[in-house]
């Protein structure tokens, strides 16, 4: 039986790792794509996949709705990654002054708890502001045109908006959240404890092989684009950290930290205990 593999455009471990020569051979994998990392749990649920790696809100999400999650591994920290973008014309100077703003983002992943994180260190809350959930493409145009008061970015969307020259970083998410991606699964696909360790550390193995030929990575992402988008690629790719490091304590504790920041602003309705629910998953 094949080992379902999902990836989207927003995790690229997983999707260069589906386009990697003879990555996760040993697994007999079926890569399979899915449009974006909110869909994860209702393609785990459906049984499409088996794993998927999405940012750290939305296995959050999943337990919150009482699915048994467990964490196979996470990305190291990645600070640049994503950033609260506004206009260079904005009179807004601070995150304070998103207060009553029009912030667009793409809600329910990581950008809600980088947001409300941010707005809580400046004494605000998610519902101070007004969320637009939104893709990259029509977020950039609704700053550029100032129908929204700040874009909250990420890879390579965020590079590409820079080099552009019409907006400048408000805020980088490393200021305020480690920002890793997590890979994970449920428990009603049964994975056992050496497939999840196992696939973990072939993840880690591509992400060496990743750092050490990233002019084949971004080829392999760029396609058929030109020299520029390949270059970009090139840039997205070298400035990245690829490591990957084990489901351990730190993960879930920065997990727990996150889904408690989500219930302080109502984005989730109950309290959960990360640990204690991840141990009874991968032991049920």
């Amino acid at each position: 039986m094949a080992f379902k593999i999902g990836f989207h455009p927003n995790n690229l471990h997983l999707t260069l790792a589906s386009r990697w020569p003879g990555a996760f051979a040993d697994f007999k994998p079926e890569f399979v794509p899915y449009p974006e990392g909110r869909d994860t749990a209702q393609q785990l649920i459906a049984g499409n996949i088996d794993i998927g790696g999405t940012g750290s809100t939305p296995p959050i999400l999943a337990a919150e709705g009482g699915l048994p999650v467990t964490y196979a591994a996470a990305s190291a920290p990645r600070p640049a990654n994503g950033a609260i973008l506004v206009a260079k014309d904005t009179d807004i100077q601070t995150v304070a002054d998103l207060k009553g703003r029009d912030i667009a983002l793409v809600d329910g992943s990581f950008h809600t708890y980088f947001l409300a994180k941010s707005l809580e260190q400046v004494g605000l809350r998610l519902d101070d502001v007004k969320r637009h959930d939104l893709l990259a493409s029509p977020s950039r145009e609704l700053l550029r045109t100032g129908k929204v008061a700040a874009w909250i970015a990420m890879a390579p969307h965020l590079e590409q908006a820079l080099a552009s020259g019409e907006f400048y970083v408000l805020l980088h998410c490393g200021t305020t959240i480690p920002n890793r991606s997590v890979f994970w699964t449920i428990g009603q696909r049964n994975l056992p404890d050496d497939v999840i360790d196992a696939f973990a550390v072939e993840l880690a193995r591509i992400g060496c092989e990743i750092i050490a030929h990233p002019e084949q990575a971004a080829a392999l992402l760029a396609k058929d684009a030109d020299d520029n988008e390949r270059r970009a690629w090139t840039r997205v790719i070298q400035e990245r950290n690829w490591h990957i490091v084990p489901a351990d304590d730190t993960l879930l504790r920065e997990q727990q930290a996150e889904a408690d920041i989500l219930l302080r602003h109502a984005a989730i309705s109950r309290r959960l205990e990360i640990i204690a629910e991840h141990n009874e998953a991968e032991t049920a």
